[in-house]
């Protein structure tokens, strides 16, 4: 973790990007992340292979830590996975839906 929260980008939209393959991955890895011109572009991204894009601040604040194709730290474990569930319910509820 080497991007201690900075005033400097305060200002600025930010994005992360996660990456959890259950088969492959021991947990989810950073796989984008970025401020400004670079955020909005993970965020188009996404939003282009209907990909969720989830509004956190504070989380995002916390995986911008994160070093790029790092996995996430054991104590983000819980958070992270209870995103996944919500999103995983999320999923679903669209599916059933169409």
């Amino acid at each position: 973790m080497q991007h201690p929260d900075n005033k400097t980008h305060s200002l600025k939209s930010s994005a992360v990007a996660l990456r959890y393959k259950v088969s492959d991955d021991p947990a989810p890895r950073v796989v984008a992340r970025g401020y400004g011109a670079i955020a909005e572009r993970i965020i188009e991204e996404a939003k282009s292979h209907d990909v969720f894009v989830h509004d956190s601040p504070e989380l995002v604040a916390l995986l911008m830590q994160i070093d790029l194709d790092e996995y996430i730290p054991p104590h983000m474990y819980t958070a992270i996975a209870e995103l996944l569930v919500w999103l995983s319910a999320v999923d679903k509820k669209v599916a059933d839906e169409r």
